[in-house]
């Protein structure tokens, strides 16, 4: 079914809006699948926080040219599913990648992260991206010794005051 002008600007528009609060998009070849395997990951995307399109290529060359994903401008070939990752920056990678283990049918091609065109062979690396809390909670593994030193220390300090104050005031 051919889509109007008006149509074509919505979708356009749409895509635009998500690709801007994307923190990164993941682009895969469905070709062969079944309906029902792409509800599943549909259902599988919206768990998962990602943004699942299947946009006609010419329509997200649009719709990606004013942002940091115009670079995957070169990549957009064939039947495509466009996944961006909302909450996570490998949200994306990693629903296509679990789900490739379980269907071959779904070819990633390109991936970007907003600083440059991935090929496919990127898509564990992108995929192993931690989640915000997953990071967070790695930085605060980091600052563990040091911050316990410095509780440590600034319990210690009022005690050590004290005992100085003590020790001034006696020799007056």
């Amino acid at each position: 079914m051919a889509l109007g002008l008006a149509a074509k600007k919505e979708i356009v528009a749409e895509v635009s809006e998500v690709a801007t609060r994307a923190l990164s998009v993941a682009v895969a070849e469905y070709r062969g699948m079944e309906v029902a395997e792409l509800t599943d990951l549909r259902v599988k995307a919206r768990e998962q926080g990602v943004y699942l399109k299947v946009v006609r290529n010419t329509l997200a060359k649009r719709a990606l040219a004013d942002s940091k994903f115009a670079d995957l401008d070169s990549a957009l070939t064939g039947p495509l599913i466009y996944g961006f990752s909302l909450e996570a920056p490998g949200g994306a990678a990693r629903l296509f990648k679990d789900f490739t283990k379980e269907n071959k049918k779904l070819q990633v091609t390109a991936l970007s992260i907003g600083s440059g065109l991935l090929g496919p062979d990127k898509l564990d690396a992108v995929a192993a991206l931690p989640t915000r809390d997953e990071a967070l909670a790695k930085l605060l593994a980091t600052f563990k010794a040091p911050v316990g030193k410095f509780v440590q220390t600034i319990n210690e300090v009022p005690a050590k005051f004290v005992r100085v104050l003590a020790a001034v005031k006696d020799t007056k």
